[in-house]
């Protein structure tokens, strides 16, 4: 029987040299693959109530819509700056060589609102960090982060000490 990391196909020397990145697009075109993927992202899910699922661009769409779709609760993209068309709020967050900025529009949540965080990967935790803030912004509680694979060697979770975050596959200096 085929593991998780099975389906995620390994690119040495991508972005860049030194870089192995983690390609879930291989995971994706396995009906099997993805639909055990978001199987067992929804069963770090099982002992939480929550109101709203956020999803960070792109590839935290393509699992927490269907997450919200399976627990029959909104979908909240979160998406890079100027992307969205009504009023958002932002949040900055640094990369390895700048900055980068990511929104949401302030209708999204309500204050007092439960909100699960889903993306694909934990690799420095800042873009996690972000958006749990944007959630904090609007008044919103951030109670799990669900994230597919983790870098555990860029030690992302540190970052993101005050959340509960889950994982399911996980990579240390691989």
């Amino acid at each position: 029987m085929k593991e998780l990391k099975d389906y995620i196909t390994n690119i040495p020397d991508f972005p860049q040299k030194g870089i192995i990145f983690r390609d879930v697009t291989s995971l994706l075109q396995s009906g099997k693959g993805f639909s055990t993927a978001v199987d067992k992202m929804l069963g770090q899910l099982d002992d939480v109530e929550f109101d709203a699922v956020l999803g960070l661009e792109a590839r935290g769409f393509l699992f927490g819509a269907p997450i919200a779709y399976a627990r029959k609760k909104s979908f909240v993209p979160v998406r890079k700056k100027g992307k969205l068309p009504r009023a958002t709020v932002s949040a900055e967050y640094d990369l390895e060589y700048g900055k980068a900025e990511i929104e949401i529009h302030t209708d999204s949540l309500k204050k007092g609102d439960k909100v699960v965080i889903i993306d694909d990967l934990i690799a420095t935790g800042g873009t996690l960090e972000a958006a749990a803030k944007l959630v904090e912004q609007l008044g919103g509680e951030v109670v799990r982060i669900v994230c597919l694979i983790e870098l555990t060697d860029l030690k992302g979770r540190e970052k993101l000490k005050n959340y509960d975050v889950r994982s399911i596959v996980t990579y240390e200096g691989e």
